[in-house]
């Protein structure tokens, strides 16, 4: 019999009764009617913790008779962690290149409320990167790529190789919604909350909503979309994290 996959991109009918885990090697594996649940790679889905096994549980339990993989965050995050593990050094060379063309490293003279909101949200992040791996980055007016110290670009791989494949996932996912490798690392210290990147991302777009005065009558229905799917994930990502971390 086919083993149950998750992110299947269509929708498929509820052709489960029980869901569960079962304690193995490699963690608190997701089981549908006692067969384990496989990733879209074809490994077993998982959990580290018991914690996390029990929410993704939660998650294919509350699928009615029509499954809808958009609603099951945890379940894709635990996915992504897992299948992206096989493609880490070619991910890990995508996140490297980000110091190069980091958001928060390129900034705006004018407007002049733009520039000063870059300085206010920015600057504590760019500050903190500086205190936490002692590599201050650069930054520049200019639309150029930058080109930051290779000493940089070896702490942070260092830094890279050693996180385990869920919080490799969680970078992955941060960096590459949010356009800044600082917001992400930030986020998995701890340091960075949800609100805080998704501000920090959205800099020059409140802008332009305060000009328009999006934010009192309403974004366009593409922006409005944009903002609500990065809030969902960002707010996914830090509780996947937590959940991660529990025994």
């Amino acid at each position: 019999m086919t083993q149950p996959q998750t992110k299947d991109k269509t929708s498929m009918k509820r052709f489960y009764k029980m869901v569960s885990s079962t304690l193995t090697d490699d963690g608190h594996a997701i089981q549908l009617d006692g067969k384990t649940v496989k990733t879209q790679a074809g490994l077993e889905l998982c959990a580290p913790t018991k914690a996390l096994a029990d929410q993704v549980i939660a998650e294919w339990s509350a699928q009615d008779e029509t499954i809808k993989p958009e609603t099951m965050v945890l379940t894709q995050m635990l996915n992504t962690a897992i299948d992206r593990a096989r493609d880490r050094e070619d991910i890990t060379n995508q996140l490297l290149k980000y110091l190069d063309t980091d958001l928060l490293c390129y900034r705006a003279k004018e407007p002049e409320e733009v520039a000063k909101t870059q300085k206010e949200l920015w600057d504590p992040w760019l500050s903190w990167f500086d205190e936490h791996f002692e590599s201050p980055l650069e930054s520049t007016y200019k639309l150029e790529a930058l080109k930051q110290d290779p000493d940089t670009h070896k702490r942070i791989w260092n830094y890279i190789e050693a996180l385990d494949e869920y919080y490799f996932a969680v970078l992955h996912i941060i960096t590459s919604l949010s356009g800044s490798i600082v917001l992400a690392l930030a986020f998995l210290e701890h340091e960075a909350t949800p609100e805080d990147v998704f501000k920090s991302m959205n800099a020059e777009e409140d802008h332009r909503a305060r000009i328009y005065r999006e934010d009192v009558h309403g974004y366009a229905p593409h922006e409005e979309k944009r903002r609500a799917n990065a809030k969902a994930e960002l707010d996914a990502a830090q509780r996947f994290m937590d959940l991660v971390d529990q025994d």
